[in-house]
């Protein structure tokens, strides 16, 4: 299963789209984790599972969604209601109160990810303000049985090996 993550694209549209068709082949689902600064029902996130950041103010979306993934359990919020800038560990103990081994989140803009213990974090950073990096950016998660693969691009949908990870699970 691959799953396209975004987040933080503070008012972007046309973007959204290109981001979409250049994959649209290859994804199962696709979450954008807020900040957005669209409406709920904007066109450009037909087909994404969308979160409420600390910039969106359709009381339509919700704080955080959780899905099943290929036997895991994905939570996926924006970050600011855990103070993910400051710790990774209020977002933790929320992901062990559902039981969530994948935790999708952004807020401070900064792409990454990370494994600590028995979650997976991943951060897609921002594709309209990136913050550690120059390049805007976005990920793929490849869900295997044992096996997850965080895959990183930037606009020009160019893999970026610095940041692309292979976790076991």
């Amino acid at each position: 299963m691959k799953i396209l993550i975004i987040s933080d694209s503070h008012g972007l549209q046309e973007e959204l789209g290109v981001i979409k068709e250049a994959h649209r082949d290859d994804i199962d689902l696709m979450i954008h984790c807020g900040d957005s600064e669209l409406p709920f029902n904007h066109e450009s996130l037909k087909g994404f599972v969308v979160v409420k950041g600390n910039c969106d103010f359709d009381n339509n979306f919700p704080n955080e969604v959780e899905q099943e993934v290929n036997g895991y359990k994905l939570l996926a919020t924006h970050g600011h209601l855990f103070h993910v800038k400051n710790s990774l560990m209020t977002l933790s103990y929320r992901a062990d109160e559902i039981g969530a081994q994948i935790v999708c989140f952004g807020h401070s803009h900064i792409a990454g990810s990370e494994r600590i213990a028995d979650k997976l974090f991943i951060n897609p950073g921002s594709i309209s303000m990136p913050r550690g990096r120059k390049d805007p950016t976005y990920c793929i998660l490849e869900v295997y049985k044992k096996e997850l693969h965080v895959v990183f691009y930037n606009k020009d949908h160019t893999e970026l090996k610095d940041l692309s990870q292979k976790y076991s699970m």
